[in-house]
């Protein structure tokens, strides 16, 4: 790993991924580039091309990341509670990280494989349920719409705007509720 003569350390993969993550918080990805994270940094552009491919690559191994980071329920929970906190798992990486989540939104070749974490758990899910094979892919589709649409739905203030935080949370309970008993929950 080469050590900048500017900064005396050397630059890391964690360290990129953190203040990437960092200034796209602060200035959404449009206002993202990789000239202004070597400056923050302290590193020529070109060092950070010997850990990312481009841009597009770097923040797709961000979200990743951050998708890996997501608190997910374990299997030793009934389904209904499974399925709850991976709700609000997903919830909270959206409002955590509403950047980099909106980013995803209208980026859908990031989550196109649809594998690990947030999807294996819910198919993990709609396979106890007895969602047959065949079908799983598309009612994870549809379960995955339905939540994001509400996250977005609250994001952007459509839904919820000016309640109370106990009240949005109550609102997307509501929706949760839903899914449950359309899945023949209780």
């Amino acid at each position: 790993m080469a050590v900048s003569a500017r900064r005396g350390t050397p630059l890391t993969l964690e360290e990129i991924h953190d203040t990437a993550l960092r200034l796209i918080g602060e200035h959404g990805v449009e206002g993202f580039s990789m000239r202004k994270l070597a400056t923050e940094l302290d590193v020529n552009p070109m060092s950070l091309y010997h850990h990312v491919e481009n841009k597009t690559a770097l923040i797709t191994q961000i979200c990743a990341t951050e998708g890996a980071r997501m608190e997910l329920p374990g299997e030793d929970l009934p389904w209904p509670e499974r399925l709850r906190r991976l709700a609000h798992a997903y919830r909270r990486l959206a409002f955590d990280r509403p950047n980099m989540w909106r980013y995803v939104h209208t980026h859908p070749e990031i989550i196109a494989s649809r594998s690990g974490g947030l999807w294996d758990v819910l198919f993990s899910i709609l396979e106890t349920v007895g969602v047959p094979g065949d079908e799983r892919r598309r009612t994870a589709d549809v379960l995955y719409a339905f939540v994001s649409g509400l996250v977005f739905a609250e994001t952007t203030g459509h839904i919820g705007d000016g309640q109370a935080p106990d009240e949005a949370d109550r609102t997307f309970e509501t929706a949760i509720d839903l899914i449950i008993r359309g899945l023949g929950g209780p």
